[in-house]
């Protein structure tokens, strides 16, 4: 798999505050990859670095192999930083004609296919005031698809939606991506994050503490969850399963921790078996990305 983007001990000050502090990371090709991290810690000056909107006090970055990027391969990225000032009282049509006759991304026989994408065909006519938050959202990507880039670079892309235009949001992150277009993210939805990204970085105050697959980064240690209609003699019989470095007793479930890689379901199963013990529930989790991303901000 190429990589697409490449950051390179990447430093920024803004006075006494370091917003980046040496960060360096891939992204690969075809990836969706997230910037996670809390409110400062330096998410959007990264993404404002890499579209060439910031200058870094050190280190640099590379685009498509190409280091600093050049005219050309920024053709080949979209980007979406804040909400663009459409004009309200137009349409969606003649909010992107604008746009690309401003921008020279793009034709405008290319309108039509981008508002296709991202399904706002049927109200293309409908002035920009009519549309939902979630739609405006939609119709700010549109825009960054304009020429057909390979590249999609969002900055909190479902800030300040509801559930619906979140989902909308995330059905629609997930088709450019099949489409094969690298899209790169930043946010604070964990949930989301883990619910469309492949790979993910992890800021605290300009600092990474980790980046890779979303599989990998998450990999510390493996869950098995069972259940039985007597959970004490359940927890019991597991108290000195081998393999086993934790054991709860969380409401209705008894949580199995092994380390990562070393669970073995059908094991689990078979010992519970011999013990004479029916489970009513047996799943292999994994500790989902929140509780990973609290526990290395401690926050």
């Amino acid at each position: 798999m190429d990589t697409i983007l490449s950051l390179i001990n990447v430093s920024k000050n803004y006075g006494p505050i370091k917003a980046l502090n040496n960060v360096s990371f891939d992204v690969p090709e075809g990836s969706v990859f997230g910037i996670l991290g809390p409110n400062g810690s330096g998410k959007t000056t990264m993404l404002s670095i890499i579209l060439d909107i910031l200058k870094p006090n050190s280190g640099g970055f590379s685009w498509f192999g190409e280091y600093g990027g050049s005219p050309e391969s920024r053709k080949q990225i979209g980007s979406l930083l804040e909400t663009p000032n459409f004009y309200h009282y137009l349409s969606a049509v003649d909010n992107l004609n604008i746009t690309q006759a401003i921008s020279g991304r793009g034709t405008k026989k290319d309108i039509d296919e981008v508002l296709e994408i991202v399904n706002l065909t049927h109200r293309k006519r409908s002035k920009f005031s009519t549309y939902s938050l979630g739609m405006k959202q939609r119709l700010a990507i549109a825009a960054a698809l304009l020429g057909t880039p390979k590249v999609l670079v969002l900055d909190e892309p479902a800030n300040g939606l509801d559930p619906e235009g979140i989902a909308e949001i995330r059905k629609l992150i997930k088709q450019l991506a099949d489409r094969g277009v690298t899209i790169i993210m930043a946010s604070h939805l964990l949930d989301e994050v883990e619910k469309v990204c492949t790979h993910v970085a992890i800021l605290k105050k300009g600092t990474l503490l980790t980046a890779g697959n979303v599989d990998e980064v998450l990999v510390n240690e493996d869950i098995i969850e069972i259940a039985s209609s007597n959970m004490e003699a359940l927890k019991t019989a597991f108290e000195n399963y081998k393999g086993v470095t934790n054991l709860k007793l969380d409401g209705k479930t008894v949580h199995l921790f092994f380390p990562a890689g070393t669970a073995d379901i059908e094991e689990v199963n078979r010992f519970c078996f011999q013990q004479g013990i029916t489970l009513n529930h047996l799943t292999m989790k994994r500790k989902s990305l929140e509780t990973k991303f609290f526990e290395l901000t401690n926050n």
